[in-house]
C-alpha cells in the first residue's frame, strides 16, 4: 500500500476508536468527575508525548537529513510549531463551539442546534490527532508511525465515552449520542489523508508538517484539554492522568519506534 492509503486507514483506525469508547454507555454506569478529570488529563498526557517524541524529536531530525544545520532545524520547528498553534487559534476563535464545562465559544449563530457546537469542539480536539498520525505514516515511516496511531487510538476510547455521556446527560437519546460519537472520530481521516497527502507529495514538507502538527496538539492540550480537566476542581486526578498518559505513549513510541 502507498503511505498515504497506510495514513488514512491508521487515523481512521484511530478515530473509530472513539465510537468504540462509546459502547460502554449502553451499560447503566455513570463516570464520576474524579474518573472524567483522569480520563481527560490521560488523553491530554499522550498528546503531549506524541508532540514530543513522535513529532518534534523526528521532524527536527528530518530536517537536518535534508541540510539544515542545527540552528536552522530549531528555526524550522519553532516556526512550524508556532504556526500550527497560530493556525489552531484562528479556527478556536472563530468556529462556533460548545464545550461541555465551559460553554460556548466562538462566534456562536443563535439558530444553531447545541450538538453541532459539541461536535465542533470534538473536531477541534479530532483533527490535530489525524493530521499527527497521517504525517507519521506519508512519510513511510510505518515503524513511528505506529506508536502514534495506537497511542491516540487509546486516548479516544475514554474520550469517546466522555462525550457520549455528556450527551445523553443533555437529554439525547443513547443511539444519538454513540452515532455523534462515530461522527467526531470520523473527522480524524480527514487530517490524516490530508497530513499523508502532504508530505507523500512533497518528501521537504516534513520537518515543517510534523512541527504544525505538533504545534496544533499543544495548543488543544493548553487551551481546551487541561482546562476542561481542571473545571470540577479535580486538578490534581487530571495531572496524574497527564502523566500516566505521557508515560504510555513514550513508552509506546520508544519501545515500538
Amino acid at each position: 500500500m502507498n503511505p498515504i492509503a497506510i495514513g488514512f486507514l491508521a487515523s481512521l483506525i484511530a478515530g473509530l476508536a472513539t465510537a468504540v469508547g462509546a459502547l460502554p454507555i449502553l451499560l447503566p454506569i455513570r463516570l464520576t468527575q474524579r474518573i472524567q478529570a483522569i480520563a481527560l488529563g490521560l488523553g491530554g498526557g499522550v498528546m503531549l508525548a506524541a508532540s514530543a517524541f513522535s513529532l518534534i524529536i523526528p521532524g527536527t531530525e528530518a530536517a537536518l537529513l535534508q541540510g539544515y544545520s542545527q540552528f536552522g532545524a530549531a528555526i524550522v520547528m519553532s516556526v512550524g510549531v508556532a504556526f500550527g498553534g497560530f493556525f489552531l487559534a484562528l479556527i478556536h476563535k472563530y468556529l462556533p463551539h460548545e464545550h461541555f464545562s465551559k460553554g460556548p465559544e466562538g462566534t456562536v449563530p443563535k439558530n444553531i442546534q447545541r450538538v453541532w457546537l459539541f461536535i465542533a469542539a470534538i473536531t477541534l480536539h479530532n483533527f490535530p490527532e489525524g493530521l499527527a498520525v497521517g504525517v507519521n505514516f506519508g512519510a513511510g515511516h510505518i515503524r513511528e508511525g505506529l506508536p502514534v496511531a495506537v497511542g491516540i487510538g487509546l486516548q479516544n476510547l475514554p474520550e469517546g465515552l466522555i462525550v457520549a455521556l455528556s450527551l445523553v446527560a443533555e437529554q439525547y437519546s443513547v443511539p444519538y449520542a454513540l452515532g455523534i460519537s462515530l461522527l467526531t472520530g470520523l473527522v480524524e481521516p480527514v487530517g490524516g489523508l490530508m497530513g499523508a497527502s502532504a508530505v507523500a507529495i512533497a518528501q521537504s514538507l516534513l520537518p515543517w508538517a510534523m512541527a504544525f502538527a505538533a504545534g496544533s496538539m499543544l495548543f488543544v492540550i493548553s487551551d481546551e484539554i487541561i482546562p476542561e480537566s481542571h473545571n470540577k476542581g479535580r486538578e490534581q486526578e487530571a495531572t496524574l492522568g497527564i502523566m500516566v498518559g505521557f508515560i504510555a505513549m513514550m513508552l509506546l513510541d520508544i519501545g515500538l519506534g
